[in-house]
């Protein structure tokens, strides 16, 4: 036989396993984003059927929105350094639950007031999301286009929201419609920047990872469109 095409068929059988295994990735990967949307969905239920949405609404109400934030930073940071560097793959689980948690408890004030003064925008609102991201999503793997060029915006356009969102605490000013608009805009970016990682770039033996980066982006995805939508029917 051809030795040529013996090698090209082991050539063949390794590009043919390479990309097996990348699919298997994706697969595991949305299947654990969408599991931690489901589960978000359900602590949410539970929190509001049970009454506890309201004492938890009060209390971050009543409390100094700089420590909730710095809080849920902390929160985030470590569950995403785990997620991306343990071994483990129950400590993986566990950050990953551990950050859909935390995200249930920070939505809670946004989702109270907005069941409250804009009934049905929550349901609208996730609606919008889905659609946004399923958009988002179809862009990166129709073009398989390589957007890790957003990273270095995201960081700089991360750092003054941050920066904006802090001064409004301290000083007391209100973030308006057009801030909203542009996080908006700024989660889209994240979530073509995530779904381009994990088609390009991210070990196939981190979708748990994987799916808390994605989780993050969408998450932020809905709470700015859930504040565009309670502000306009304020």
């Amino acid at each position: 036989m051809n030795q040529n095409y013996v090698g090209y068929g082991a050539r063949a059988s390794a590009i043919r396993a390479g990309a097996d295994s990348r699919e298997r990735f994706l697969v595991r990967t949305y299947n654990h984003l969408f599991g931690a949307i489901a589960l978000f969905a359900a602590i949410e239920v539970a929190l509001f059927k049970t009454g506890a949405a309201l004492v938890i609404a009060r209390a971050m109400i009543g409390t100094s929105w700089l420590l909730v934030l710095g809080g849920f930073m902390l929160v985030s940071w470590l569950a995403s350094r785990a997620a991306h560097t343990s071994m483990s793959k129950p400590v993986q689980y566990a950050a990953l639950l551990g950050y859909v948690l935390a995200q249930a408890i920070i939505f809670v004030p946004l989702l109270f007031i907005a069941d409250r003064v804009a009934p049905g925008a929550i349901q609208s609102a996730g609606l919008a999301t889905m659609a946004g991201f399923a958009g988002l999503t179809a862009i990166a793997f129709v073009t398989r286009k390589d957007f890790s060029f957003l990273g270095a915006l995201l960081r700089w356009g991360g750092i003054c929201a941050l920066v904006l969102i802090a001064a409004g605490a301290l000083f007391g000013f209100q973030l308006g419609t057009f801030f909203s608009v542009a996080m908006v805009a700024f989660a889209g970016a994240a979530i073509l920047y995530d779904t381009s990682n994990i088609l390009h770039h991210f070990p196939e033996d981190r979708y748990v990872g994987a799916a808390l980066e994605l989780f993050a982006s969408v998450a932020m995805l809905f709470w700015y469109i859930l504040r565009l939508f309670t502000s306009s029917r304020d």
